[in-house]
């Protein structure tokens, strides 16, 4: 059973709990959709001042929606499109302060304003992304980069 948790420290204090939580949230589950269901579930309840937490999967050259909290979003990116398509020609994480800054960037929701995309890797080669948006400029650091990071790289074990 799985209790919501008050994060009661700063950033650097709470993200490991969050990582230990999805660890011990996706031990026992082989089904890739339930772990991501969970994961993004866990990740919206942990984060404030968050409009979207989902993944896009890769397949068939082509990232495709996955599970996700929040609105209703775009279905189909191309490689180098956008922020995420960005993520995943570059295979680095991408912090953006201003999505509207952004070039090319997909606005699946009008009031994002800022996002993290960090690339899923599997067995070296792109799985897909964790896409996180905010309707807030600015919203995302080096912090959540580092933190988001080892939350993929913890998620990469269970997919």
């Amino acid at each position: 059973m799985f209790e919501t948790k008050n994060y009661q420290g700063n950033k650097e204090q709470n993200y490991p709990i969050v990582i230990k939580q999805l660890d011990a949230l996706l031990q026992d589950e082989p089904d890739v959709i339930a772990n991501l269901s969970n994961a993004s579930a866990l990740l919206n309840q942990f984060l404030n001042d968050v409009n979207w937490v989902g993944f896009y999967l890769w397949k068939e050259d082509e990232l495709v929606l996955g599970p996700f909290q929040g609105l209703p979003a775009c279905v189909r990116i191309k490689s180098g499109k956008g922020v995420c398509g960005t993520a995943v020609s570059d295979r680095q994480t991408q912090l953006v302060a201003d999505v509207h800054q952004f070039p090319g960037h997909i606005a699946c929701d009008a009031a994002s304003q800022s996002e993290i995309v960090v690339p899923i890797l599997k067995d070296g080669e792109i799985f897909g992304v964790l896409d996180i948006d905010s309707p807030s400029k600015n919203r995302f650091d080096e912090t959540d980069k580092q933190y988001l990071e080892q939350f993929v790289q913890t998620l990469e074990k269970y997919i």
